[in-house]
């Protein structure tokens, strides 16, 4: 048997020996895998997992048993020293010998390491293996000993991994600071306008960035204390971390004179072989076309190259060029590039969306002739990447007007992308794997796949950096249903349940919290999806505030206020249908100037206070609460505002009083909690000062009592509301609200606004008038009284968190100290102050 030795138990290395006992031809070959760290292969991508459970298991590609079960020899713990190309051999950390008749080199990189004065002083690591990260936990537990004020410590670099670096830096209670060399993060990946969206929603977060710095010294004695990057510019750190980029582990390839790049890495042709034909070169070692790629994807591909080059399928060779579309999800942001990210004016022109506000951008790089999308980048949002990244792959049509892409088509505010099915069989749908959409849809109708799951074993697409999964659970659902098959949505790995599954199972079980929850229906530990999600529904069942289970609340329930980009909060007070007196709006101006808040009336009619520190929420909550104010949830997936024109009260148009009836309205549904935020609106005549169709349910005064509108939305993809009923009066509108709104929550999926709600609820606005106007369910009844019992339930989450000392406990700045933020920067704005500009 001729022999075959891997060098390297990486993502990459682990790659070839899966791909390699795939094939019938493996059974000539005896493979023999060296791996340098004492465990086998990991998966890298997903590092960062490893601060929330502290278990490496759950991070292996493969365990020990899976090489032995395959015939495949796995040496841990032992690196090669030497390469022999005359006599085929290798040597061992421990002088073994190992003859080989092919040797793969699958060594990978390694962390950059700037040759900065004082780099070697304790305190300062690389972000690359579980090793490194346990000797960071070990060194972060000591600092902390004894010690009240929280410690700051630093990144050094801004790139892909220093970003997940900077949250892990976090996680482990630390303040963070990233400092980066360029003037932008992620400078390979994105434009200036999409970095500084990326920068404002991190900042938010609570981490520091510092931009165009240039490290000259590493400050402390043995024991680094701080950086410095100019005589008066630095900056007190007590741990570093360096992830200022990778650098080829080809040193073996150097040492038996192989071909090598100018800048390093083994120069490898096509078919993955080195200068010597008998040795291959995969992964971050390979220079292929003059590049290193840095991505799983490539490395996963030339992988397979090798094996089949190996084995004898010569006809197996590298694709000339390399997709780094990526897509990736950093301290909890969506970030995605696909195709020509930065567009030269030359090859086309681009078509940008930014919203400071929801720290989304978007943007879209189109052929002059208007036919072709050649690239994007997504930030904030990248729920459409797969899409788009499949039109541009296969050069599928685009709207006329391309803005559509990223704005909705126009007046409707639906996808302009068409079906999932409509992609070509032959496009590659999980890059990682080499995945195509034939193979996934083939192996449910002419395999034995019946979900998700099965596909996902049976092609392995998803199981390399994830970012295919929307796409794959869409194609999955869809030749499910075309097969006249049941299609189940569940809501994560931890529930295999959907929405509307688990809603029901709490509520008939009379769950009472979210621990219980997980252990009779659910698995693991739970994840950022499911926690909320289950918050929610809790709140819909029983109108239990988000003081209840605190740890399972997004950051904003979780505090009962907005973050802004600052790490401050803002305030919004209940101000039903935009109607208060005198006196409350002499309150509201005080509490602002005691507090030095900016102020700004919103869209809503309500004014929302800027700059709260998290120390001063309590204390603005109670003089506005003292005043008669309550919250006005503008931070929960819940009733936000009922808007309203000033109606017959004043305007020599108005028909009816919108006023009084909106403020009934909203005291009504205030306070509940559904799968999105809603808004309504309430206009006096058919002028719609109240824009009542752009909510997601909104009346409009017409002679004979009102017209009901239901499913409408503002935002990025406008859709006017759909007529449902008309000439109703008020208690009628209060019964078919009442069971329009609880029927959406029962049956939304989450985080699914009502408009898009509509849009995939068989039957449409036709079945939903069955239900809600003629009863087709018979639970008309049923829904009315759900709803008020909610109504009944309602308490302020304001009041309450200033009344239970246990729950004002959770508004400090630390943990383990009284300290106040005091890095918080204002500049004047207008007679007011703003943050700081980055």
């Amino acid at each position: 048997m001729k022999k075959i030795i891997v060098v390297g138990n990486g993502m990459v290395g682990y790659k070839f020996c899966e791909k390699f006992v795939a094939l019938a031809e493996n059974k000539k070959f005896q493979l023999t895998v060296f791996g340098e760290e004492p465990r086998p292969a990991y998966d890298r991508v997903h590092l960062s997992d490893f601060f929330q459970n502290k278990d490496a298991k759950a991070l292996e590609m493969a365990p020990r048993t899976w090489y032995e079960e395959h015939g495949i020899e796995l040496v841990t713990d032992e690196r090669i020293t030497a390469i022999h190309r005359v006599s085929k051999k290798v040597t061992t950390s421990k002088d073994l010998n190992y003859k080989y008749d092919y040797l793969v080199l699958a060594t990978g990189s390694a962390p950059f390491v700037p040759n900065i004065p004082g780099v070697e002083k304790k305190g300062i690591f690389v972000y690359r293996t579980i090793e490194d990260l346990e000797a960071m936990l070990a060194y972060a537990e000591k600092l902390k000993k004894g010690k009240k004020r929280r410690i700051k410590a630093a990144v050094l670099g801004g790139g892909l991994l220093g970003l997940e670096a900077a949250k892990a830096v976090m996680d482990m209670g630390f303040e963070p600071h990233v400092v980066e060399f360029a003037s932008k993060l992620m400078p390979r990946q994105l434009d200036t306008r999409a970095s500084n969206v990326l920068l404002e929603k991190i900042e938010s977060l609570g981490i520091h960035v510092h931009l165009s710095k240039a490290t000259n010294k590493i400050l402390g004695d043995k024991t680094i204390t701080g950086m410095e990057f100019g005589e008066y510019d630095k900056i007190d750190v007590e741990m570093l971390v360096i992830s200022a980029g990778i650098r080829p582990r080809d040193e073996l390839a150097k040492t038996c004179f192989l071909e090598m790049g100018t800048r390093g890495g083994i120069v490898v042709s096509d078919k993955m072989q080195t200068s010597d034909p008998e040795i291959y070169a995969i992964g971050e070692v390979a220079l292929y076309n003059q590049m290193i790629y840095g991505l799983v994807a490539p490395g996963y591909d030339m992988a397979g190259v090798a094996v089949n080059q190996i084995i004898g399928n010569t006809e197996v060779v590298m694709e000339s060029d390399i997709d780094m579309s990526t897509k990736l999800k950093l301290i909890g942001v969506d970030v995605a590039s696909y195709g020509e990210p930065f567009m030269p004016v030359e090859k086309g022109y681009s078509i940008i969306y930014e919203n400071k506000t929801k720290n989304l951008y978007k943007r879209i790089n189109i052929s002059h002739d208007g036919k072709s999308l050649l690239g994007g980048i997504l930030v904030g949002d990248a729920s459409d990447y797969n899409m788009f990244h499949q039109i541009y792959l296969n050069g599928l049509p685009i709207p006329k007007d391309a803005e559509e892409l990223i704005l909705g088509s126009r007046g409707e505010g639906g996808s302009s992308f068409g079906s999932v099915m409509d992609i070509p069989d032959a496009a590659q749908v999980c890059s990682c794997e080499s995945v195509t959409k034939g193979a996934i849809c083939c192996s449910i109708t002419e395999g034995d796949c019946q979900n998700l799951g099965d596909v996902i074993a049976k092609t392995k697409a998803t199981t390399g950096c994830g970012g295919c999964k929307p796409m794959v659970v869409d194609l999955v659902n869809e030749t499910l249903k075309s097969l006249g098959k049941e299609v189940k949505e569940t809501i994560c790995e931890h529930f295999s349940f959907n929405r509307q599954e688990l809603y029901d199972l709490i509520k008939v079980n009379q769950v009472k919290d979210y621990d219980e929850t997980l252990n009779l229906f659910g698995e693991g530990d739970g994840c950022e999806v499911c926690k909320p999600l289950v918050a929610s529904i809790f709140a819909t069942i029983t109108m239990e505030t988000p003081n209840k289970q605190v740890g399972i609340q997004d950051t904003n329930d979780r505090f009962l206020a907005n973050i802004q980009r600052n790490g401050t909060y803002s305030v919004v007070p209940r101000i039903a249908g935009g109607e208060i007196t005198p006196d409350k709006l002499i309150v509201i101006g005080e509490v602002a100037k005691k507090y030095d808040l900016y102020t700004k009336i919103t869209g809503g009619q309500r004014i929302d206070l800027f700059g709260a520190q998290l120390h001063e929420l309590p204390l603005i909550w109670k003089e506005l609460i003292d005043a008669g104010f309550e919250s006005g949830h503008a931070y929960g997936k819940s009733l936000r505002t009922v808007k309203s024109c000033v109606g017959s009260t004043w305007c020599r148009f108005g028909m009816h009083e919108s006023v009084t009836f909106a403020i009934e309205i909203e005291d009504r549904y205030k306070g509940l909690r559904s799968p999105h935020k809603l808004k309504g609106g309430v206009s006096g005549c058919i002028r719609e000062c109240a824009e009542a169709r752009g909510k997601d349910f909104g009346l409009i005064a017409v002679d004979g009592g009102w017209n009901l509108y239901v499913c409408g939305n503002g935002g990025a993809t406008p859709k006017h509301a759909v007529l449902f009923a008309e000439h109703l009066d008020d208690a009628t509108v209060i019964k078919y609200l009442d069971r329009f709104l609880m029927f959406y929550i029962r049956t939304a999926g989450p985080l699914v606004r009502t408009a898009p709600w509509l849009d995939k609820l068989d039957g449409g606005i036709e079945y939903l008038k069955k239900v809600v106007i003629e009863d087709s369910l018979g639970i008309a009844e049923e829904l009315e009284l759900e709803m008020q019992g909610l109504v009944n339930k309602y308490e302020c989450e304001w009041k309450q968190a200033i009344e239970d000392p246990n729950m004002a406990k959770r508004f400090k700045h630390f943990v383990n100290s009284d300290d106040t933020d005091d890095n918080l920067v204002f500049v004047p704005m207008r007679d007011q102050k703003m943050p700081k500009a980055w």
